[in-house]
């Protein structure tokens, strides 16, 4: 039976399967249509995953596109959504999806098993994009360009698809529907928390996937905040470090090593000859590793090396960066000489010196006279000697 939606009633949300390349190598994505009712106005997000914060993404980008907020949201029954499908309506939903639509102000709907023709709006959509967009499969270099693109294409879709059911095409159906939509609130910031245990080596684990800790935490409990892009970790009501999140799904590879080396600082303040060989170590900037090349051969460039690397938790590291720089352009790859020029730097005073350039050879303007007759004078008439 035909459906008919009034402007701003309501949505469809569904997931499928295409592929693409990424940065080269062909990817299996996961992939979000997000569809307006009305206008039928549509966008299209893919993701490596289907799990909770992309879900909360795919809702913030579409909402952010269709400029508002439909009054309703119709779904089948996916595990983000839905923990127990019950008789008939029933529903025991998940409290994770109920905070984001209590958040955007709109209603869930879920369609009854088997009767996808409850959204047919969005199943039809997955039928389309898979020509429109998947065929030829798109190349990006990553994840944020193939989204652009995605994003960008929908829209000229809009323009060039008529309506079907109403006179005009999609676009001029969403300008007119746009201003019955919801006013758009902020992001909800859903994230998914996990509780983990830092190793005696300063790292979690998360996805196949190690990541470093600040060493103060170690064998300590923290709190894992997973964002689709990002994890956030978090310890006594406090962020202590962020890392941009590493999403593998090959299982040819080995575990990676995701290493911040500001991390282990506290561990070579107290063991400065760990920084020769650490691990976290070889990540560093090019300017602190030419520093470190040069500082090592000298006795005690290994302590030296290591409080100016420590410099970087009490000032700003590009400042530090371009200290570090500075004496390696003047030849003076010292630690006395790398404060100088920080301080300089933080004070606002020149770093760059007059040029001195003395004579090859200085020459006295008055040259001594090999005279031993002088002794002569310290004797008196007596014939005393003065000497001891």
């Amino acid at each position: 039976m035909p459906l008919v939606f009034a402007p701003g009633e309501a949505f469809q949300f569904d997931w499928s399967e295409d592929w693409a390349y990424i940065g080269g190598e062909r990817i299996k994505l996961q992939v979000a249509h997000i569809k307006l009712s009305h206008s039928r106005a549509f966008l299209v997000r893919a993701y490596l995953l289907q799990t909770h914060e992309m879900l909360f993404d795919a809702h913030w980008h579409a909402f952010r596109v269709f400029e508002g907020v439909p009054g309703r949201g119709i779904y089948d029954n996916m595990k983000t959504a839905v923990d127990k499908v019950g008789l008939g309506k029933k529903r025991d939903v998940n409290a994770r999806f109920t905070a984001m639509t209590s958040h955007y102000v709109f209603d869930p709907e879920f369609c009854n098993p088997a009767a996808g023709w409850e959204k047919g709006q969005g199943e039809k959509n997955v039928r389309d994009a898979r020509h429109r967009m998947w065929q030829p499969m798109p190349a990006c270099p990553d994840l944020d360009a193939l989204n652009a693109w995605l994003e960008e294409r929908c829209k000229l879709l809009w323009a060039e698809t008529a309506h079907g059911t109403l006179p005009g095409s999609t676009a001029d159906l969403w300008e007119a529907e746009r201003h019955a939509l919801m006013p758009l609130p902020t992001m909800f910031y859903g994230f998914v928390e996990e509780r983990k245990r830092v190793s005696p080596t300063c790292l979690i684990s998360f996805d196949r996937t190690r990541y470093s800790v600040p060493a103060s935490f170690a064998n300590r409990p923290v709190s894992l905040r997973i964002y689709p892009d990002r994890l956030v970790v978090v310890a006594e009501g406090h962020v202590i470090c962020t890392h941009e999140r590493i999403i593998d799904r090959s299982h040819r590879q080995s575990r990676r090593l995701i290493y911040d080396w500001r991390h282990y600082l506290a561990v070579v303040q107290r063991k400065a000859g760990a920084l020769r060989n650490g691990a976290p170590f070889v990540e560093m900037p090019e300017p602190f590793r030419m520093l470190q090349a040069k500082m090592l051969r000298q006795p005690g460039g290994d302590r030296e090396m290591v409080d100016i690397l420590s410099l970087v938790l009490h000032h700003v590291e590009q400042a530090v960066l371009c200290a570090v720089e500075l004496a390696l352009e003047a030849g003076v790859p010292t630690k006395t000489h790398v404060l100088n020029l920080l301080h300089r730097l933080l004070d606002g005073k020149p770093t760059d010196q007059p040029d001195v350039n003395p004579p090859a050879a200085l020459t006295l303007s008055k040259e001594p006279e090999a005279n031993v007759a002088r002794y002569d004078g310290l004797r008196t008439p007596g014939g005393t000697c003065h000497a001891s």
